[in-house]
């Protein structure tokens, strides 16, 4: 029987981001991006209420660009997206163990590149 190589992700809590962009920043000094590439992007989304107020809710996505910084993960480090994030609301992992930690609505699992 073959043994199958697990899969790794980010699991993104959506709830907690602050809209810091810590984790592009990270991103962009690990890999020396050039000015536009992101391996994560944040994006703000203006959120209206019905009593007429309004709120950002922000949304931390990897990109295409992203691979999961193997050079750190196969160190036993996070990924430099995870490491810095000042809210704390992305966990690196296997797919199958980040699956089992989702409870709420406003969270999400991603598995890049492998």
């Amino acid at each position: 029987m073959i043994k199958k190589k697990p899969k790794y992700g980010l699991l993104i809590d959506y709830e907690y981001c602050t809209g810091c962009h810590t984790c592009e920043l990270a991103c962009a000094q690990e890999y020396k991006h050039q000015p536009g590439v992101r391996g994560i992007k944040v994006f703000e989304v203006e959120q209206k209420l019905p009593n007429g107020s309004a709120y950002l809710t922000y949304f931390p996505f990897p990109t295409e660009v992203c691979i999961l910084c193997p050079h750190l993960t196969k160190k036993g480090l996070e990924p430099a997206c995870v490491k810095h994030c000042m809210a704390a609301c992305m966990k690196y992992g296997r797919i199958e163990d980040l699956a089992v930690e989702i409870k709420k609505p406003r969270m999400v699992l991603w598995s890049g590149k492998q």
